[in-house]
Parts: structure tokens; C-alpha cells; sequence
């Protein structure tokens, strides 16, 4: 198995805590997305595996082996953590080779991963002249360059623009169809709702939630459903019957727009509709968004927040638009 495992994985500096006895598994065929406010403990963590710094307590390991232990470590595992870390005067090509070099690598992989990536064009290019965007693929390049069953990427969308975007999200899908191990750590929620498969969150260097995607948004969102009618004065009152909270949701002001029902499915809702004899024309189920659900848990966690947006946070997965899916 090329699973990253942490076991109780503590790191302090001095009076902190960065990494707090952190337990759990990164697995191999499915795009994990990394999470949490900044000053969490995400970089350090990923450090910690790496063995650019030693732990306190508890373990890193890749395979059941310490980074430091790996023969080959760039045939095992491929990161990026800071794509400025290249060499300014040389050029993407050289910067690829010295590294395929000096871990007996061979210079093929340089051509392969410039043409995966997108750079053969600008191999020859000084590095220094590079915007954001064409370091990140360089850096990637880099990850891949020892077709390593194991990526950890930190921030890998940063700085790249939107035809960017989209190939570095199906460049993740890929790498974990493939059965590798993909670790990616990410402040934009929109991004990883598209690429992740599965969750690892952290707050204050604790594990806040390890979870599937869509359990996780499941349990830290509150459903609702959106549903028109012709009469909706007649299916407020049969579903305030019922128990159900009905708001306006909006529309022409005249009392034919939609009606929100707030903690309720879209099944319910169409039951109550087809007992009243009330003919509906659209019925949606309402989700929160992986934002919403993931400020809803990271509320009061996040070490840097002024108070305006703490309080922002607390209410913007109640308030914020989310996201339909129509029955």
C-alpha cells in the first residue's frame, strides 16, 4: 500500500501546538482534499511526512516507511510545496534535469513531464521570467518527474488561470484513477468541491473531519427544498399543518413565487403537495455547498479571524444560495 499514514503525529514549537496527536490515513485512488483555516497545521503536517522537520510525537509514515527511509524518494512520493523554490537562472528544462539527475532518473521523464504539464514550449525559458501559473506547472512537473505513486501538492490552482484550473483538475482525477495516493491542499472551496473525492480537516492542528465529500456536506448543512405550485398559498398552509417552516423564496411579490421549506426533503415536500391535490411545477432539493458546510464546522477554529468575519462564517451557510439539485 502506498498509503500516507499518521499516527498520533504531534509537532510543537515551543509553546504551540501546530499538529495536535493527529491520526488518520490518506489512501491510494481518490483525490483527498487537505482543509482548514490558516495556522491549522496543514503545512506543517505535510512537512512532517516529507522529514523537512522531525515531530514531537507520533509518526509519518509512506508506506509504512519514514521519508527519510525511502531509497528512491522521488519514485515514491512527488510534492510541491513552494513553486518559487526553483532556481531563477536556469531554465525549466535544466531545473528538471539536475533533478532527474541527481535521483537517477531518466532524461526521458524531463520531455514526458514538460509535454504532460504544458511547458515544452517554454523549456528553454528562464525561470525567472515565468509568471505564477507556469511555476506551478513546473513545480508539478517536478512532482511528477519520478512517476510517483504518492502526490502532495500545497495550493496547486494558485496562480493559474482558468484553462489552468480545469487541466489541473482532471490532472488530479487522473493521477488517482490510476490508483495513486493524492494529497492536495486547498483554500478555495469551489476547486476542491470539483476535484476532491474525500476530505481530511484540520483546525488548530486537530482533526476537525476525515470523510467522504459528500458526507461530509451532508453533516454540516441543513437541507431544504425549493418548490413552486400554483396555488402556493394553499401548500403554505397544508405543509404549516404539518409542521413544516415555510419562507418566501423569492419572485414577483404577488405570492406566486417559490416557497422554501427549511429541513425537509424534496419527497416529503411532493407528498404533502399530491395529499393537498396541489399540482406542482418545479421541486428542488436544496445542498449546501462543500463553503458553506465547511465554514459551519470551522467556525471559532480558524487562528487568524477578525470578529466581523467570525460572525460572517457563523451565519453564511443559513444564509448563503446553495446548491439545487432538481427531482
Amino acid at each position: 500500500m502506498n498509503s500516507i499514514q499518521l499516527r498520533d503525529l504531534t509537532k510543537e514549537y515551543g509553546d504551540t501546538r501546530a499538529v495536535d496527536r493527529l491520526t488518520c490515513s490518506i489512501e491510494p485512488g481518490r483525490v483527498t482534499g487537505f482543509l482548514g483555516p490558516n495556522g491549522a497545521g496543514k503545512s506543517t503536517t505535510m512537512r512532517l511526512v516529507l522529514g523537512l522537520d522531525r515531530p514531537t510525537a507520533g509518526s509519518a509514515t509512506v508506506g509504512g516507511r519514514p521519508y527519510a527511509s525511502l531509497s528512491d524518494p522521488l519514485r515514491t512520493v512527488g510534492a510541491l510545496l513552494d513553486a518559487q523554490a526553483a532556481h531563477g537562472s536556469r531554465t525549466a528544462r535544466d531545473h528538471l534535469r539536475f533533478l532527474a539527475v541527481s535521483n537517477r532518473l531518466p532524461a526521458r521523464r524531463v520531455e514526458e513531464v514538460l509535454e504532460d504539464t504544458g511547458l515544452a514550449t517554454v523549456a528553454r525559458r528562464r525561470i525567472r521570467t515565468f509568471s505564477l501559473g507556469m511555476r506551478q506547472r513546473l513545480g508539478v512537473a517536478a512532482a511528477l518527474l519520478g512517476d510517483p505513486p504518492v502526490l502532495m501538492l500545497d495550493e496547486p490552482a494558485n496562480g493559474l488561470d482558468p484553462e489552468g484550473i480545469v487541466w489541473m483538475r482532471e490532472l488530479l482525477r487522473r493521477l488517482a484513477r490510476e490508483g495513486r495516493t493524492v494529497l492536495v491542499s486547498s483554500h478555495l472551496m469551489n476547486e476542491t468541491a470539483a476535484f476532491a473525492d474525500h476530505l481530511v480537516v484540520l483546525g488548530r492542528g486537530r482533526l476537525l473531519a476525515d470523510t467522504p465529500m459528500e458526507d461530509f456536506i451532508d453533516q454540516h448543512s441543513q437541507p431544504r427544498v425549493r418548490v413552486r405550485v400554483g396555488a402556493p398559498a394553499r401548500l403554505r398552509a397544508a405543509l404549516l399543518a404539518e409542521g413544516y417552516t415555510v419562507a418566501d423564496g423569492g419572485g414577483d411579490g404577488d405570492g406566486g413565487g417559490p416557497l422554501v421549506v427549511e429541513g425537509a426533503k424534496a419527497e416529503q415536500i411532493g407528498a404533502v403537495a399530491a395529499r393537498a391535490g396541489i399540482p406542482v411545477l418545479q421541486l428542488i432539493d436544496e445542498r449546501a455547498s462543500l463553503e458553506q458546510a465547511y465554514l459551519a464546522l470551522t467556525t471559532g477554529e480558524a487562528e487568524f479571524a477578525a470578529a466581523a468575519t467570525e460572525t460572517a462564517a457563523a451565519t453564511g451557510a443559513a444564509a448563503s444560495p446553495t446548491t439545487p439539485q432538481e427531482v
